[in-house]
């Protein structure tokens, strides 16, 4: 099963220098039953980029609750056996839920396929998605827009051989 793991960039370089990305358990998103019945799709492809796209979202969550981390939302995307990662199905259809799994277990970093992270240009459109984060939790819809405006940006992919580049820095 192909599960997305939220970080930041602080995040990846912990995940660098232990090897692994979580000691379990630990939240990511996937194609499970409740995103199926959402996104009324069938193609994986769509299922799949939908999963990595809750999974952006809650980076920014991370992002929002660390100020000092720098400004680009980061997606692990690993396969982990079937059986490592499950849904809630008290929270399968709870729009804040949507795709979560827990990941039982600890997870080497060389298990990883890729890694999608925001471009440069998007630090300061996700830096406004952190900051206008709580308010359009709470209903706010300019503070909504703003949030949305960090998905105008596309995660780029990286291939795992390229992580101490992307962490060089942090």
């Amino acid at each position: 099963m192909r599960v997305y793991v939220p970080l930041t960039l602080p995040g990846l370089a912990e995940a660098h220098k232990t090897g692994e990305l979580g000691t379990g358990p630990f939240v990511a998103y996937a194609v499970t039953p409740a995103l199926r019945e959402w996104y009324l799709s069938e193609d994986i492809e769509e299922l799949e980029y939908a999963a990595l796209s809750r999974a952006a979202l809650a980076s920014l969550r991370l992002l929002a609750a660390d100020p000092g981390a720098v400004r680009r939302r980061v997606v692990v995307a690993v396969d982990v056996s079937d059986g490592a990662a499950t849904a809630d199905p008290d929270r399968g259809l709870d729009p804040a839920a949507l795709g979560e799994v827990t990941v039982a277990g600890t997870v080497a970093l060389a298990k990883a396929a890729a890694v999608h992270v925001d471009a440069d240009d998007a630090e300061q459109d996700v830096a406004a998605a952190a900051e206008a984060l709580e308010a359009a939790d709470g209903g706010d819809d300019d503070a909504q827009f703003v949030v949305d405006g960090a998905d105008d940006h596309e995660l780029l992919w990286y291939a795992t051989q390229e992580i101490p580049n992307l962490v060089g820095g942090v």
